[in-house]
């Protein structure tokens, strides 16, 4: 590549006997978004501390435009150019968006911080990123996908020449992606270079122009993504073929009566209508374009949402719970889209998140919180679930987005649920922790449990459900099985909510 902007050379990092960094190479080109993915531990987040200023090299290099540059604090990274965007936003919740924008970097007029040099300094920019907000409010008055664009404002405000894109999309909904996207899009076709770190390879895909793929703390390919396919990434990232990533199903390993989940004439909100049935030992797949009711109905099958009209019967042939608690009660439970937000309590650590469901919502017949057996059913999902932790007592925001999805799901088998409720449950995590929730529901659905799955990503359902079930506008629009569950007439049914003719023909064969 000639004159790149960003030159890697043979970098390594060492955190005793664990190698983060093992010969990693970079190029990138100025003006272009370069993709960097690969599983969790294979060198991603060490690349991006180093270039950031937050961790030091052990050996190797970093060349900006052709010269070596020494980046040993995060000032010195700001000083050669280089800002970062992280996956967890760094803002304070109750000051100003104008206070965020320009922390420790105040304008000053005779002595005093001049509100109006900041507002005049930022007001293009954030137009520039169709942020229009008020720029007095407290960042807590503002949707996360607002403080996301707020975040990368400020780093744009320092005018980098290097803008680290690091999960910057792992907490926005699918509109707030589109948004973000449009604006990168711009600051691309500005001159602004971008290193772009994501587990969503579709989307990866969709903004970026090359990608490099690590693995075990090296470089193992670079080329443009024109010249590329998902399942060839994956193949890269993980050593093996995209369709190893799906187990088959699991012989059934249990000698009772299946099961039924019956749900007929569910309405309200968006959904109308919605009927369908549920047995143990499948896995029964949920689609649909954002809006469509999908979350709706997982929600109403919880109790988080209520439904109008329409008669749902669970195994314990009872109806719809009233709430959360009385779901759980039930062995009802939902793995949320939104784990940081809704399925953990972050600042808490392994061990009181798992303990969450069973004491808070189940009795347990003593008012004490006992730590003896707290510990206990702790260490079980971490053995169980392969959670990768030093100890319970860590922090689940000290976690990777794999392992907080297994603390999510490991509080539920705690009570040994009956019917599980997954939406999205591989969002934001990569691809070795996906291959292990795809095992576990594997397992769920041989252990007997009824399983219903959600997901954005066309190629889980295909590997994993026995049918999926296609939400369109509120209405069920069809249903595939088989094989018919494939990416042309997904694709069709989610898009338009009409079955494809070919496929309806060979339905009725």
């Amino acid at each position: 590549m000639a004159n790149p902007l960003l030159s890697v050379r043979s970098l390594t990092k060492r955190y005793g006997g664990v190698v983060a960094l093992s010969g990693m190479n970079l190029e990138v080109a100025r003006g272009t978004v370069h993709a960097v993915v690969g599983e969790n531990g294979a060198g991603k987040s060490t690349l991006m501390k180093v270039l950031a200023g937050a961790v030091r090299p052990d050996g190797g290099e970093v060349l900006i435009e052709g010269q070596a540059a020494t980046i040993g604090s995060p000032t010195a990274a700001r000083a050669a150019g280089i800002g970062i965007v992280n996956q967890e936003l760094s803002l304070f919740p109750q000051r100003s968006v104008l206070a965020n924008l320009f922390v420790n970097r105040e304008p000053v007029r005779a002595g005093l911080v001049s509100l109006r040099d900041m507002e005049d300094r930022s007001r293009a920019l954030l137009g520039q990123l169709g942020l229009h907000v008020d720029v007095h409010a407290p960042i807590s008055a503002l949707s996360i996908g607002e403080q996301q664009l707020v975040e990368l404002c400020r780093v744009l405000l320092e005018e980098p020449r290097l803008l680290i894109l690091d999960e910057p999309n792992s907490a926005l909904n699918e509109r707030e992606t589109k948004r973000l996207f449009e604006v990168l899009r711009r600051l691309r076709s500005g001159g602004i270079t971008m290193l772009y770190v994501s587990h969503r390879l579709e989307e990866v895909f969709a903004i970026a122009d090359r990608v490099t793929i690590t693995r075990n703390g090296h470089d193992v390919l670079t080329k443009a993504t024109s010249d590329l396919t998902i399942s060839e990434v994956i193949e890269g990232m993980i050593g093996t073929q995209a369709r190893e990533l799906f187990p088959p199903p699991l012989p059934n390993q249990t000698t009772a009566t299946p099961a039924r989940l019956n749900v007929s004439g569910l309405s309200g909100q968006e959904l109308a209508g919605i009927s369908f049935d549920v047995t143990s030992g499948e896995v029964v797949g949920l689609a649909g374009l954002e809006g469509s009711g999908v979350s709706t109905l997982l929600g109403m099958l919880f109790g988080t949402q209520k439904a109008k009209s329409g008669e749902v019967r669970y195994p314990d042939m009872k109806g719809l719970p009233r709430n959360p608690t009385e779901a759980a009660r039930r062995g009802i439970c939902l793995v949320p889209a939104d784990r940081r937000h809704q399925g953990l309590m972050l600042d808490k650590s392994i061990l009181f998140n798992i303990s969450n469901v069973l004491v808070g919502a189940l009795n347990t017949g003593s008012p004490w919180f006992g730590h003896r057996s707290a510990q206990t059913r702790a260490q079980r999902q971490i053995d169980k679930l392969r959670i990768k932790t030093k100890s319970s007592n860590t922090l689940a925001n000290q976690l990777s987005g794999g392992n907080q999805q297994k603390v999510v799901v490991g509080k539920w088998l705690e009570i040994a649920p009956n019917v599980i409720l997954l939406e999205d449950p591989t969002r934001g995590v990569d691809v070795g922790a996906k291959r292990e929730i795809y095992e576990l529901i594997r397992q769920m659905s041989a252990d007997g449990r009824i399983v219903l799955f959600s997901s954005t990503e066309l190629p889980e359902l295909i590997g994993l459900c026995d049918r999926v079930m296609v939400l369109y506008r509120g209405r069920l629009a069809g249903t595939v099985s088989g094989a018919d569950i494939e990416n042309r007439i997904l694709l069709h049914l989610i898009n338009t909510g009409e079955m494809p003719a070919l496929a309806a023909k060979s339905r009725a064969v």
